[in-house]
């Protein structure tokens, strides 16, 4: 049996960052970690750059059943203060777009300075350890593993939600939520690619491999960027993005003139003898396939103001009703978790169970794409470490 002050189960990014603050702090830390490597969120996240956080992150870049939850950890914890730590370590950063940042070198420079951080806090981090129980005697947590039996005044549940289960991710900080009699929201993947209904996958799979600059709408949010047709669907960041807020039956409206009106481009070539789809400023084979599903063959000089109309209207509302997404597996975040009315937005501990922790994905609390979920971790870490009791 090993007393600690806290065991972080999960060596992700919110616990690694939860832990080096509770030991700065002189707090005995051990994290348990299942699989053999920390950090393997991080390891693939920004395509292995690691986009760590955000220039303008507030509290509309995320998705919650409270909006307002976040507000606070994200004020005690602010990009700024990451910038300054990873400067501290020597980590080389560049600004890729939309305050989007990135490592110069890998991601694996992020995990070097996580790992260092908590060996400069006396954090103890145990590889390769199954979880078999938890229960609470009295105010002690009693964690029992394959590497023994450890017993602290607090835990912290730090081990994500259930996107890239091939990186070990599992629904166990679900599971210990409502072992304690916590609510936990239903998930969803999110920051996913869409997959298309039969019909229109019969009908667009053929522009595979083709991206068109667009507005993506879904449930009242906008974004923009390429959208990239795959041979099952629809991907890229707008996608992606709008994915988070598409549920089953909705549809997702697609503008092909984000930056123009459509009917005033249309009028302005009305009297060209070219058919529609040569007048188009798109890749050729979208184009013409577009207008073949739309049945709009002529040339542009045969069409009356009011036909130019719905043209220009379905142009710049193109709407398309996914069938599904692609999942948990290529799912970048997860919406969902452990529901924010049971935690404290200042501490991150369960209101109702005293010393109990949860920060990171496995709150309901999910960012939009662009470094807002990575900072999360650090800012819902933070603030957990830094108020945690000895």
């Amino acid at each position: 049996m090993t007393i600690v002050n806290a065991i972080i189960i999960g060596a992700g990014a919110s616990g690694l960052f939860a832990a080096a603050e509770e030991g700065r702090r002189g707090l005995f830390v051990v994290v348990l970690e299942r699989t053999a490597t920390i950090g393997n969120k991080i390891r693939v996240s920004g395509g292995g750059r690691c986009n760590f956080t955000n220039l303008n992150v507030t509290a509309d870049n995320y998705i919650s059943g409270n909006p307002s939850f976040c507000k606070s950890a994200l004020a005690g914890f602010t990009p700024y203060d990451f910038i300054q730590m990873v400067e501290s370590y020597g980590v080389r950063y560049y600004e890729k777009e939309q305050g989007q940042l990135f490592c110069r070198a890998s991601s694996g420079e992020i995990i070097a300075m996580l790992r260092k951080r908590c060996e400069e806090a006396g954090v103890r981090i145990i590889s390769n350890t199954k979880v078999h129980d938890i229960s609470k005697r009295g105010d002690v947590f009693v964690t029992t593993t394959d590497n023994g039996t450890f017993h602290s005044k607090s835990l912290v549940i730090a081990t994500g939600g259930i996107s890239y289960p091939q990186l070990g991710a599992t629904p166990f900080g679900y599971r210990i939520a409502g072992q304690f009699g916590l609510n936990v929201k239903p998930t969803h993947p999110a920051l996913v690619p869409l997959v298309f209904n039969s019909e229109d996958g019969a009908n667009l799979t053929m522009l595979a491999g083709i991206s068109i600059e667009a507005a993506v709408s879904c449930n009242g949010r906008v974004f923009r960027g390429g959208v990239l047709f795959t041979q099952r669907g629809l991907s890229g960041p707008p996608i992606l993005q709008a994915s988070s807020y598409w549920r089953a039956g909705d549809y997702i409206s697609i503008n092909l003139f984000p930056d123009a009106n459509a009917y005033e481009f249309l009028l302005s070539r009305r009297k060209h003898k070219q058919e529609l789809y040569n007048i188009l400023e798109f890749p050729k084979n979208f184009a013409r396939r577009w207008c073949e599903l739309n049945s709009y063959m002529k040339p542009i000089n045969q069409y009356n103001e009011k036909e130019l109309k719905e043209i220009a209207d379905n142009l710049q509302h193109w709407r398309l009703w996914p069938a599904k997404t692609e999942g948990y597996k290529r799912a970048e975040a997860v919406t969902g978790g452990v529901d924010t009315e049971e935690l404290s937005s200042k501490t991150m501990e369960a209101k109702s169970v005293k010393g109990l922790y949860f920060t990171g994905e496995v709150v309901d609390v999910t960012g939009q794409l662009g470094g807002y979920n990575l900072h999360w971790a650090w800012a819902s870490g933070y603030a957990c470490g830094r108020h945690m009791q000895p």
